[in-house]
């Protein structure tokens, strides 16, 4: 009788640890990062690779592991209730029920569960082998369990779609960012790629009014005098109006030109590219570096100017702004106290909006920049020191001309204020 009770308690803890481990390994291979197995595989891992191959397989994977652990954990309960009984024919099921409850839930299930979780990639690895063997064994079970969900998702019409959206991946990044994985610029650079493709044209182009481009029969002298008081590499060239612009010219092309007393700077005019307000940053940075070009015209509804954009401009949208040891550097937004901002006509009207803490999304304005929200509220150009609420924001107008607001002032009301 003793023998048989030794027999039976040994069996038990072995069913425990089969539990535990199937439930270390279901954490496990749920909560793996992938591309973590995938860099160990590339490095020649070979372990790290067999579980990257199981983890892509992954619903005969869970098959084998709620299975396996369903088998054990029925097994363990039976033959607890069998050795008590045995034991206590009176209370012999409530004593079985309890310590078996108790049991299966601290070693066979909370306990390695939380202990893979912590490690899901090294207890995958080490589990691998073992559980490939499950699967070969318990292969009639999983094939019987894959056809039975196949008929399922026939009958309930699955959504199965796994993909991953923008959104998601930025709450990744910024999780990844708060747990120290990455720093703070590195989760800036990956939210900015992100990001990147869901920027127009239009919303990163200089102006129209902020161009500066010579006519291709100024004269030398002239031409000469907008590269040294402007330091641009680079100036567009119009025919006649600045609504057709023809091309692009070199500072160093136009020295070559000027030392060997050439008069004209048609010679040196290069080809430019053009695009549409409307079109993707990211398909222009294509278009510039197939064409070797540094800048593009923008142009409106009628084929007119609407706006230069350069390379640079669309780089600083991934990397933030480029300053080289000739700009001047201008911010166009100063934060001026948590709920105040001071920002130029031509900042950005959503990094405006950002910076102040203020959900946009259901704001309906056509205007890109802090001017043209003001001048589309009001519906005319203010004058300096005119001051009105909108949106729940005070505006202050600092600087004014009679073509644009050149600088204002934003504060952020109080519910109450307001």
């Amino acid at each position: 009788m003793e023998d048989n009770i030794f027999g039976i308690v040994v069996i038990l803890i072995f069913l425990l640890i089969l539990s535990a481990y199937f439930s270390a390994t279901e954490t496990a291979f749920t909560g793996l990062n992938r591309s973590r197995l995938k860099t160990m595989a590339n490095d020649g891992n070979e372990k790290a690779l067999r579980a990257l191959n199981m983890a892509e397989n992954y619903d005969r994977l869970l098959y084998t592991t709620l299975i396996g652990n369903n088998i054990v954990n029925i097994l363990a309960a039976s033959l607890a209730t069998t050795l008590f009984v045995s034991l206590s024919p009176k209370n012999g099921v409530f004593y079985a029920t309890v310590v078996m409850t108790i049991a299966v839930l601290l070693f066979g299930e909370i306990t390695p569960k939380s202990f893979a979780r912590q490690i899901p990639e090294e207890v995958a690895i080490s589990s691998a082998p073992i559980l490939k063997l499950f699967a070969i064994i318990l292969w009639p079970l999983n094939f019987l369990f894959s056809f039975w969900l196949m008929l399922m998702r026939k009958i309930f019409t699955l959504d199965d779609n796994t993909s991953t959206t923008e959104d998601e991946l930025i709450t990744i990044v910024d999780e990844a960012e708060a747990d120290g994985g990455i720093g703070p610029m590195e989760g800036e650079l990956i939210r900015s790629a992100i990001e990147f493709n869901d920027l127009d044209v239009e919303d990163i182009l200089t102006p129209r009014v902020d161009i500066v481009a010579v006519e291709e029969n100024d004269s030398m002298e002239e031409i000469e005098e907008v590269f040294v008081i402007n330091s641009f590499s680079r100036l567009p060239v119009y025919r006649n109006s600045i609504d057709s612009i023809i091309g692009v010219i070199h500072e160093k092309d136009f020295l070559a030109q000027k030392h060997y007393n050439e008069t004209s700077i048609k010679p040196i005019i290069k080809n430019i590219v053009y695009a549409s307000t409307t079109m993707k940053i990211s398909t222009l940075l294509r278009i510039l570096q197939k064409s070797k070009s540094h800048l593009a015209v923008v142009l409106d509804e009628f084929g007119g100017t609407e706006g230069i954009v350069t390379l640079e401009d669309i780089l600083e949208e991934l990397v933030g702004e480029i300053w080289d040891e000739h700009d001047e550097v201008i911010e166009p937004i100063v934060v001026k106290d948590d709920n105040t901002v001071i920002a130029a006509g031509s900042a950005n009207l959503e990094d405006m909006f950002d910076m102040l803490g203020v959900n946009s999304s259901h704001f309906d304005y056509d205007a890109v920049t802090v001017n043209g929200w003001i001048i589309e509220i009001l519906d005319n150009i203010p004058k300096a020191e005119e001051v009105f609420i909108a949106d729940g924001l005070k505006v202050t107008v600092l600087h004014a001309d009679e073509k644009v607001v050149q600088k204002a002032e934003i504060e952020l009301l109080e519910q109450e204020e307001e």
